[in-house]
């Protein structure tokens, strides 16, 4: 199991203030491409993994942002952890599955 739960809203102020939806499908394509187990939900994405390299998959969202000439970006996040590595999407969410 994994150490971290980190979910993440990005919320990028576009350049032209068009739609944000296209800009945050950039922003999960780097999930994607980061390899690491996540679940896009209808405000967030939460991802399962080692925090740090978690805590680095949004800093390379925000870093995308900003390749897309977004003047600025807010990301909120909320993590969860447990000291015995046992952070887990399925196991927190499993009685309401």
């Amino acid at each position: 199991m994994a150490e971290a739960l980190v979910s993440v809203q990005i919320i990028p102020k576009t350049p032209k203030g068009e739609d944000s939806i296209p800009f945050v499908d950039e922003a999960i394509k780097i999930i994607e491409q980061a390899g690491v187990k996540y679940q896009v939900n209808p405000l967030e994405t939460t991802m399962e993994g080692d925090l740090v390299d978690l805590l680095s998959v949004i800093e390379k969202m925000n870093h995308r942002m900003h390749e897309l000439d977004c003047p600025s970006v807010i990301s909120q996040v909320k993590i969860y952890s447990h000291k015995n590595h046992k952070a887990s999407m399925s196991e927190l969410t499993k009685k309401y599955r």
